[in-house]
């Protein structure tokens, strides 16, 4: 009984540590900081200072490396698919007793085999065959997603575009909810507010994933998800 006690231990820290409600941040999606101004080491005696400008009359949109973004999510997609195939085929096929110099073969067999007319036979012979299928499939799918995220400003391409992510974690009881977000932008979509739509980033990832117990609770144990998979011969 002593013996068990550290087994006991070890599984109860093990039971607490996947209750335990840690973030798992992914790295992929990790905000960039912008690259530090150098400062300025020999004073030429001018007040202005082009490395540390402010501009009061422009609008502040993202435009580079560490600025934010803000991108309203909306993604909405529907899609169906419906198909249906039947196949019939029947094939019939005989051979008349052949005739040799003038007459019909003739011949029995041996009662040994496991035939019912083992007398008076010939080599006529025919045989049919039928095949039908029926087939019919349907698919639907509905996703939407809307709300709000910022991101950040991670590269700026030759063309002007800039490459963007970043990832919301909204702890909610004892779960996390993880959206994350990458792609490529164009600053001729960035509206004035320094937002743009989801539907305007090119090669979007768009995640919406969680952890916690709400979201084990939800998942198909390895012993289901075997008899549900392909591997499953019947």
């Amino acid at each position: 009984m002593k013996s068990l006690i550290p087994v006991l231990i070890v599984l109860l820290g093990l039971l607490s540590g996947c209750n335990s409600n840690t973030v798992k941040r992914d790295p992929a999606y990790a905000a960039v900081r912008p690259v530090p101004v150098e400062q300025q080491e020999n004073f030429d005696g001018a007040i202005f200072d082009a490395r540390n400008n402010i501009s009061l009359f422009e609008d502040y949109r993202a435009r580079r490396v560490g600025d934010i973004l803000t991108v309203r999510l909306e993604e909405q997609t529907d899609a169906e698919k419906e198909s249906e195939t039947t196949v019939s085929k029947n094939n019939n096929t005989s051979i008349a007793n052949p005739t040799i110099f003038g007459a019909s073969p003739q011949f029995s067999l041996p009662s040994q085999l496991p035939l019912d007319n083992t007398s008076n036979n010939n080599l006529a012979f025919g045989f049919g065959s039928e095949t039908d299928f029926e087939g019919e499939g349907e698919s639907e799918q509905n996703n939407l997603l809307s709300g709000n995220i910022s991101v950040s400003v991670v590269e700026v391409l030759a063309n002007g575009n800039m490459i963007v992510r970043g990832e919301k974690v909204i702890t909610i009881n004892q779960g996390n909810e993880y959206i994350r977000l990458s792609g490529m932008i164009s600053p001729r979509d960035i509206e004035a507010d320094n937002s743009i739509s989801s539907v305007r980033i090119a090669d979007a990832q768009i995640s919406y994933v969680g952890d916690g117990p709400t979201q084990d609770a939800n998942v198909m144990g390895w012993l289901s998800r075997f008899f549900a998979s392909a591997l499953m011969p019947f």
